[in-house]
């Protein structure tokens, strides 16, 4: 997770570039800003939110936007009110709890604090 201004395509680019494999399919939302992806080499998929398209097939941005949504609820809700000077720490905190929760097999965060502590082993 990166902090960008969503809205404007120049600033997104680069950080598309920079931290989307190469050939990789991305689905996202209408906006203007995403437009360019397809030029830079990866299959562009879109649903269409203003039209009431939520999921076309295999196409949906219905996993980020619950990611969001859980953001927004622990910075509303945790933590009230977040500075911009501090807007990617928080958003790093979140990232990894996602990439981090309990999945099938993992105890999640505990596993990821698990493999931080030095000699310590998994029961």
């Amino acid at each position: 997770m990166k902090v960008a201004d969503p809205a404007k395509k120049r600033d997104l680019m680069p950080h598309a570039k920079e931290r989307i494999l190469p050939a990789s399919t991305v689905y996202t939302d209408e906006s203007y800003a995403y437009r360019d992806l397809q030029d830079l080499g990866y299959s562009h998929s879109r649903v269409n939110h203003r039209q009431g398209v939520y999921v076309s097939g295999n196409v949906h941005t219905n996993t980020i936007e619950g990611f969001w949504a859980t953001v927004k609820r622990g910075l509303g809700g945790v933590y009230h009110s977040v500075s911009t000077k501090h807007q990617q720490s928080y958003l790093d905190e979140y990232a990894f709890r996602y990439n981090n929760r309990a999945i099938t097999g993992r105890r999640g965060m505990f596993d990821a604090f698990l493999t931080q502590i030095p000699g310590a082993s998994e029961s």
